[in-house]
């Protein structure tokens, strides 16, 4: 099968980056492998500019506009570490950003969102369509999208963080059986299973979702895009996506080695973990993959596996409190 993106565009992606993205550091704990009998591997995206790997994709696909289409601006969807990173873009290229949120995104992400310069219009994710109100946006304004996912040079930007654990494993003389990447609209994982297709055809890649939000594991199961029912809620707000996309959905059904789930409980457990053992602070969405291994719901023992932890973009109370929750 043929994919919109390529590791050769990824590679193509990766010095235009150098300076405007930190290459994040792949985090081991000794202790920890000890404790699993395995060797675990984070990749800590939530050290990223704007706190999450977002921005990679959406500097990648606003620096391919014209002067004109930047002065016009760009319009998006999404709950908040999208949102970041698109208005981080825009600012940093001169351009402007209109994001799309849900009215219940969190305050602190809102907050930040508009404290980089950008305009936030809101919807109800139960009965309004954010692709609906996007559409009319760019209908009036002329404004471009750049969609979390949807787009091969947003996969391209986002492919790079995934470029750089495969090169930092093999640094640390890591050979990795697996990894598992936290699955929203599905663009990072389709990413990262295109770099270990081609660079590491050993290496198993898995996208992991909330328990009530496993749209792309069911969708992999049915060969065919499935869709959430509406009204319910996770935790994991950052990957709380309604059915996988046209783009993405085929590249994973093609090179996902399978669908994983964690609970919201075992993601709480697994944000826990990451504070005590790695010393980070990682969101609910972000810690999908540490809790489909801390669960036992992945087995890692003998083996070597990496997850991304996507983002750290969660507010001190809203932390704590999360944590505190039994």
């Amino acid at each position: 099968m043929t994919h919109p993106v390529s590791l050769e565009d990824i590679r193509e992606a990766a010095p235009a980056l150098h300076g405007i993205v930190n290459r994040t550091p792949l985090l081991e704990n000794a202790d920890v492998n000890a404790m699993l009998g395995g060797r675990l591997l984070l990749k800590a995206e939530n050290l990223q500019r704007t706190g999450a790997f977002k921005i990679r994709g959406a500097y990648w696909r606003i620096l391919h506009m014209s002067a004109e289409e930047r002065a016009t601006g760009v319009v998006t969807y999404s709950s908040g570490n999208h949102a970041l990173g698109v208005a981080r873009a825009a600012q940093l290229l001169g351009s402007s950003a209109v994001i799309v949120m849900p009215s219940d995104a969190p305050a602190a992400k809102m907050a930040a969102v508009q404290a980089l310069g950008a305009e936030i219009v809101t919807y109800d994710r139960d009965s309004e369509n954010s692709a609906d109100v996007v559409r009319r946006i760019e209908e009036e304004s002329g404004r471009i999208e750049v969609p979390p996912s949807a787009h091969p040079l947003v996969l391209a930007g986002a492919g790079t963080a995934a470029l750089e654990l495969f090169e930092q494993a093999g640094e640390l003389e890591a050979r990795l059986d697996a990894v598992l990447v936290p699955c929203g609209g599905g663009g990072l994982t389709a990413s990262t299973a295109i770099v270990m297709a081609e660079a590491s055809p050993g290496t198993k890649v898995y996208g992991v979702e909330p328990v009530l939000f496993d749209d792309t594991r069911r969708s992999l199961a049915a060969r065919e895009r499935v869709g959430n029912p509406k009204g319910q809620r996770t935790i994991c707000d950052a990957i709380m996506t309604p059915i996988p996309n046209d783009v993405t959905f085929p590249i994973n059904l093609d090179l996902l080695a399978g669908g994983l789930v964690a609970s919201d409980a075992e993601v709480r457990e697994a944000m826990r973990f990451a504070f005590e053992h790695f010393r980070i602070v990682v969101e609910p969405g972000a810690a999908v993959g540490l809790a489909a291994i801390l669960s036992g719901h992945f087995d890692i023992s003998g083996r070597t596996v990496a997850t991304v932890i996507t983002g750290g973009n969660i507010d001190a109370h809203r932390f704590h409190t999360l944590l505190e929750t039994e």
